[in-house]
């Protein structure tokens, strides 16, 4: 078990630094809310958050690049045949998520933050399995409803208020670390400019 305040911490640094550096993406978002929100300072409602449809597919592209918890272990319960092998029941299997939302014949150009790879039509034409930065089946995990609302409204605040830009300073570049969930052992480095 996981508490979901490490992953979706995680989500929104890894999201904020992507919105960083690609400030095209930044001004769509933004242009998103716009239309939401008009000039009103209210308070997302459930309906707002339902409607942000082009920022849920930014935190799923930042998810599959940098999925909160990249590993994931499961104990076989039967022997599985797969391909000349088999794997015997008992046993731990590794699934390396981060790898798999890598895979170019899954998402073409795997190191370019696409927002579109999760249009309808694209993710109606993927294996369901090819993308499950929440794991999936029935271990999957129950807060990633909650969790995606919570990663909008945090983004979704931030957003309205200040423009996302590079630091002033050099800072270094992300180095990814492990320690249960992926963080940058680096930090994220982002300034933030009143709208």
């Amino acid at each position: 078990m996981f508490g979901g305040h490490d992953t979706t911490t995680s989500a929104v640094g890894f999201a904020l630094h992507l919105l960083m550096k690609h400030p095209k993406v930044q001004d769509k978002v933004v242009e998103e809310l716009n239309q939401i929100f008009g000039d009103s300072n209210r308070p997302a409602t459930f309906h707002d958050l339902k409607n942000m449809k082009y920022l849920k597919r930014v935190i799923q592209e930042t998810l599959r690049m940098y999925t909160s918890i990249p590993i994931i272990f499961r104990q076989i319960t039967e022997d599985v045949q797969l391909s000349s092998y088999i794997l015997p029941k008992g046993s731990t299997v590794c699934l390396f998520l981060h790898k798999l939302h890598y895979d170019p014949k899954l998402f073409p150009e795997p190191d370019v933050f696409n927002p579109d790879r999760f249009l309808p039509d694209v993710v109606k034409s993927r294996h369901p399995y090819a993308y499950c930065p929440f794991s999936a089946g029935s271990r999957n995990c129950i807060g990633q409803r909650f969790g995606m609302l919570e990663i909008k409204v945090i983004i979704s605040g931030i957003l309205r208020k200040f423009k996302i830009l590079p630091p002033l300073a050099d800072c270094p570049d992300i180095i990814l670390g492990l320690d249960a969930v992926l963080r940058s052992l680096t930090g994220i480095h982002v300034r933030l400019e009143n709208r």
